[in-house]
């Protein structure tokens, strides 16, 4: 066995054996450490801030994008809000031990469904230090334990953030081995891992379509992925066009480097010659390059011509496919086509309108009148997420506390024997 493989083994078992720990560990210990970690962001953000520094110095250097380097970058800001979501989490009931069915046979065997761990979870996950903590927090709650390999651009980031959160769980007697980075930045240490299911339950991807896909060929555990972020927004033709207007503009340019970001817009005909003028116009002060079909680069003389190829991309970038459709038939057709399942919008004042798109549009999250950056495990209320799931088993939409979470069934009796 090579040194590599001896080491990604260690992480391996050593999760393993805090696993057991932990998923016993009671609710009140894992809170005190989800509010002992989030108070330690701000009483250690200028250490935090300083390895994230580093981190940006070299990514800089190395010609990331401008959308790569935001989703890098930490803050005062984007630390308060990650403690705020260790906080919501901890406010959150304890999917562990849950009873989510029961029954009494009759034989008078008694049944209860109960909620329990998955064990250990492989997270892979590029740039976003901050993701560090959201999974960390909802492995911990969920009574999981989780090894990290986050991607070397964000090292130091991370080295110091799971150094609080180690010293965190060591304090509140909860073991350290609970949550682990892998330190060493040879992609083969992925692989290595994704070969262990007989220590790992379940391997979650978080980053580029190429990454995931490779996840997911490697693995010999489940995976809980999507591949990419196609999202779109439709302007219905009964649209109110100030708040379509402002509901393209958030969903594009708020932070065009994450996965619900609007990377397609869909436009009613009897709309288009009001709305994309004044729209693009909007779009092009933000930065943002269009690419469209025919209809579109009339009214929009800078638009570019769109191809199969853009109507199908996730740009995690200031640029954004257009295409003008006769009706809404057409545009749900454009989505079930070119979309990824995973955030898509409708802009309508027609009830009917809204209620087909919901029912048709095969989505994690179907959206109406409002953008598809909402689709976020923070938004919904889970405190964080540890990634979106365009999946449909065993988790679909953000995955937060209960779909780190499966069940079994406790069985009481008194003696009863089947004949």
């Amino acid at each position: 066995m090579s040194e590599l493989a001896a080491y990604c083994e260690d992480l391996a078992r050593r999760a393993r054996a805090a696993a057991r720990t932990l998923a016993t560990a009671a609710e009140t210990q894992k809170n005190q450490w989800l509010e002992k970690t989030a108070a330690a962001l701000d009483s250690h953000a200028d250490e935090i801030l300083r390895a994230n520094e580093r981190d940006l110095a070299a990514a800089w250097s190395s010609g990331l994008s401008s959308a790569q380097i935001d989703r890098l970058q930490l803050s005062t800001d984007r630390l308060q809000t990650a403690a705020t979501g260790l906080r919501e989490i901890a406010a959150l009931p304890d999917p562990v031990g849950r009873v989510l069915d029961s029954s009494v046979r009759p034989n008078g065997l008694r049944l209860r469904k109960v909620g329990v761990p998955l064990g250990v979870i492989f997270f892979i996950y590029e740039s976003r230090p901050n993701v560090t903590l959201d999974a960390a927090g909802l492995c911990v709650k969920s009574g999981n334990a989780i090894i990290l390999r986050g991607g070397s651009e964000a090292l130091q980031s991370n080295r110091a953030l799971v150094g609080i959160i180690q010293r965190g769980l060591g304090e509140v007697g909860l073991p350290t081995d609970a949550v682990q980075l892998v330190a060493d930045s040879d992609r083969a240490a992925v692989g290595h891992l994704l070969r262990m299911n007989q220590w790992i339950d379940l391997a979650i991807p978080r980053g580029g379509e190429d990454l995931i896909r490779r996840v997911a060929e490697e693995a010999r555990m489940p995976v809980l992925k999507h591949y990419k972020g196609n999202c779109h927004v439709y302007v219905d033709q009964s649209a109110d066009l100030k708040m379509a207007e402002r509901i393209v503009i958030n969903a594009k340019c708020q932070r065009p480097g994450v996965c619900n970001a609007a990377e397609s817009l869909l436009v009613h005909q009897t709309v288009a010659d009001s709305f994309l003028p004044a729209l693009a116009e909007a779009l092009r002060q933000r930065g943002v390059e269009l690419r469209g079909c025919e209809q579109t680069r009339r009214l929009v003389s800078d638009a570019k011509p769109a191809t199969d190829e853009d109507y199908a991309a996730e740009y995690l970038d200031l640029i954004m496919s257009v295409r003008v459709v006769a009706d809404l038939d057409e545009a749900i057709d454009h989505i079930a086509r070119y979309g990824s399942q995973h955030s898509d919008a409708i802009v309508t004042n027609d009830q009917a309108a809204a209620r087909r798109f919901t029912a048709e549009v095969d989505s994690s999250a179907v959206l109406v009148n409002t953008s598809t950056r909402f689709n976020d495990g923070y938004e919904f209320g889970l405190g964080a997420e540890i990634g979106i799931s365009t999946d449909k088993f065993h988790a679909r939409g953000p995955c937060g506390l209960q779909e780190l979470t499966s069940y079994k069934y406790i069985v009481y009796g008194n003696g009863q024997v089947r004949e």
